[in-house]
Order: structure tokens, then sequence, then C-alpha cells
């Protein structure tokens, strides 16, 4: 492994972290709507999970999902039920003033990290990407390097969101339009579930 793969590896992550999807949806409303430290809570359960399908990915995990193919349409039936009841939860609070729905950061870091545990572009970027960007037959010491390099990458872009979201300025419009933006969110989040649901 050299440090082409690494820098390469980080440039793929950084255009997957910012394509829209339920990670990026759900780092931005948590850090607005649960305050800074949720955000950033949020933001290290996902950035866990997402690091933790690398690591299983540069040990093999897509010959496993290949072996057990039932145990990835598990994988993404839990993860379509989750984001459906995320959507179902954020459209019914749209009209809840935020003081009225405080998160623990204990809780906004496991609501995270199951977003990534079923989330399709983390798994599919785990098990594409990374066996075509690094060697085979990696050093224990390259794996470990690896998945902490996505780890920490993932909590920097995440903390960042969080520190700019949270400035009075964005809470502020946020609170004006927070009923719509609840809103469009929920429906979001529901299509995502629902073409991860009935996808093949």
């Amino acid at each position: 492994m050299t440090w082409e793969h690494v820098l390469a590896f980080n440039a793929v992550l950084i255009v997957s972290i910012l394509s829209p999807g339920a990670a990026f949806l759900m780092a931005v409303r948590s850090a607005i709507v649960n305050g800074r430290r949720a955000g950033i809570a949020t933001g290290i359960g996902l950035g866990t999970m997402a690091s933790l399908w690398t690591l299983a990915a540069l040990l093999g995990m897509d010959a496993l999902f290949a072996l057990f193919p039932w145990a990835f349409a598990v994988l993404k039936t839990g993860g379509a039920i989750y984001l459906l009841y995320l959507a179902v939860k954020t459209w019914r609070g749209a009209a809840t003033p935020l003081d009225a729905a405080p998160k623990a950061q204990g809780r906004a870091f496991f609501d995270g990290f199951l977003v990534n545990l079923g989330n399709p572009k983390s798994v599919l970027f785990a098990a594409a990407v990374l066996v075509v960007v690094f060697p085979t037959n990696l050093a224990g010491t390259e794996i470990a390097f690896i998945t902490l390099n996505h780890l920490t990458l993932e909590i920097l872009f995440y903390t960042g969101c969080a520190l700019v979201l949270t400035a009075p300025v964005a809470r502020a419009r946020f609170l004006r339009a927070k009923f719509f933006i609840d809103r469009v969110a929920a429906l979001l989040l529901g299509g995502l579930g629902l073409k991860l649901l009935l996808q093949r």
C-alpha cells in the first residue's frame, strides 16, 4: 500500500459523504434540531459504522455476502424499516417545537450507527470501492490504518457540519422553516427506505 492509494481512497470517500443520502440528511437534521453535541454524536455514530463496513470489506465481507445472500437481504430489509421509522417520526414531529424534543448524545450516536448499519451506500462503498482502490493481501497494520483513517475523516467532516449548522444564523433560519424542512426530510427518508425495501 502506498500514499497514493490512501489519497485516492480519501478522495472517493469525501465524494461519497457529500452525495445526498440518508447519512448526510441524518447528520444535518440532528445538528440543527438537537444541537451541536447531538450533531457531533450522530456523526461519530455514522462514522463508526461506516468504518466498520470498511474493515469488514477489507476482511472479505463481499465473499461472505456471496456465500450467504440472505444475510445481505436481512440487513437491507432492517435498514429500510429503520429509515421508514425515522421518516414517520420526523413527519409527526414537524410541528413540535425544538425545545420539546431534546435528544441525548448516546441516543444520537445510536441513531447514526443504525442508519449506516443498513445504509446501502455504506455497504456498496465498502464492498466495491475498497477492492478497486487498494491492493490485495494487505497487512494487518495497513487494514487498521485504513479503517482508522476512514473513521477520522468521517468524524472531522460531520463535526465541521455540526459546528457550521449550529451557528446562530443557520439555526434561526431553520427555526423559521422547521415545519417544511422536517416534512421534506421525512419524504426523503421515506423514499430512501421504500427504494431500499423494494430494490432487488
